[in-house]
C-alpha cells in the first residue's frame, strides 16, 4: 500500500501564479498550464500504485487558490483515494479557526496545511497559535512546509529551527508534519524529529532518488524509520517520479511500509479513507 502526503489538484486560480515560474523550469513542463479534471490527478495516483493521498486546499494573503469545498467536492467523488487538509486565512484568527472547526467536524477533513512561504510569515507568529490549539482540540495534524522555497518567495520561514523547534516546545500536544524535507537545513529537520516525539518529515517535492543521505540515514534507524511519511508534491512532481529509486533506499520490508503507507496511515488516522 502507498499513501501519498502531500497532492493539491490544480485549480485555474492555483496556475496562474508567477511566483511558480521557477518550478516550472525546474521541472521541464511538468505542471499543467490549465486546471485539469480530478480524473487527471486520480490517474497519476493509478500510475504510481499510490492509494490514497492527501489532497489540499491552498489560502494566501489574496484569497483561496484551491477552496475547501473544492476539495471536500473532490473526496466525496473519490472517497477511497482522497483524505482532505484544509487551508484557512491567517491573517483573519477567528475566522480561521471557524473554518478549520468546519473543515474537520462537516466535512470530514483530515488535517490543518499552512504554508509560511505563501504568507510571509514562519509558523512562530502569534497567528498561527489559535489554530496549533484548535488543531489539538481537533485531534488532527497541523502540517507545514520547511527547507527554502522553490517558488519566488523568501526562503527563510522554512527554518526548522528555531520555528519548528519552537512550536514542538510550545505545544506538545501539536502533532507537525514537516513537508518537502528542509534542505538546506535537513540536518536541523532531522535534530527537531529526533527531539520532539510529535514531529514527522514527510518526502513531498523531492524524487526518492534525490533525498538528502542525513535523512536517509534517519529513515533507516528505527526509530527514523517510524517518522518519515512518503509525499510527491503533486502537481509539481508525478507521485511514479517521486517513487523513483525506492528500491535504493535500503530500507528493510518493515521501514519500507512504514515509509510508504504505516506512517501516514497512523498520523492522519486514515483507516476509514484506506478501507
Amino acid at each position: 500500500m502507498i499513501v501519498d502526503a502531500w497532492i493539491q489538484h490544480p485549480t485555474a486560480r492555483f496556475l496562474d501564479q508567477e511566483m511558480f515560474a521557477s518550478l516550472r523550469r525546474w521541472t521541464g513542463g511538468e505542471i499543467p498550464d490549465e486546471a485539469p479534471a480530478i480524473e487527471a490527478t486520480v490517474a497519476a495516483l493509478d500510475a504510481a500504485g499510490v492509494d490514497v493521498a492527501l489532497l489540499t486546499a491552498w489560502h494566501g494573503p489574496g484569497g483561496a487558490l484551491i477552496t475547501n469545498d473544492e476539495v471536500a467536492g473532490w473526496v466525496q467523488a473519490h472517497p477511497a483515494r482522497f483524505a482532505g487538509a484544509a487551508a484557512v486565512p491567517l491573517d483573519r484568527p477567528m475566522a480561521a479557526v471557524r473554518e478549520l472547526r468546519r473543515c474537520v467536524e462537516e466535512l470530514g477533513f483530515s488535517a490543518l496545511r499552512a504554508i509560511p512561504w505563501l504568507w510571509e510569515t514562519p509558523p512562530t507568529d502569534r497567528r498561527y497559535y489559535p489554530l496549533y490549539c484548535a488543531c489539538v482540540e481537533l485531534g488532527v495534524p497541523f502540517c507545514t512546509q520547511v527547507g527554502h522555497t522553490g517558488p519566488l518567495r523568501p526562503s527563510e520561514t522554512g527554518r526548522p529551527i528555531p520555528y519548528i523547534d519552537q512550536v514542538a516546545i510550545d505545544f506538545p500536544e501539536l502533532t507537525v508534519v514537516c513537508g518537502h524535507v528542509g534542505y538546506p537545513w535537513t540536518e536541523e529537520m532531522v535534530a527537531v524529529a529526533r527531539k520532539h516525539e510529535n514531529v514527522y518529515i514527510d518526502t513531498s517535492a523531492y524524487t526518492v532518488e534525490r533525498l538528502p543521505r542525513e535523512l536517509v540515514a534517519y529513515m533507516r534507524t528505527s526509530s527514523g524509520a517510524r517518522k518519515v511519511l512518503f509525499g510527491s508534491n503533486w502537481p509539481m512532481i508525478a507521485p511514479q517520479h517521486a517513487l523513483r529509486g525506492l528500491d535504493d533506499l535500503g530500507l528493510d520490508p518493515e521501514k519500507r511500509d512504514l515509509f510508504l503507507a504505516g506512517n501516514a496511515l497512523r498520523v492522519f488516522e486514515l483507516g476509514a479513507a484506506a478501507g
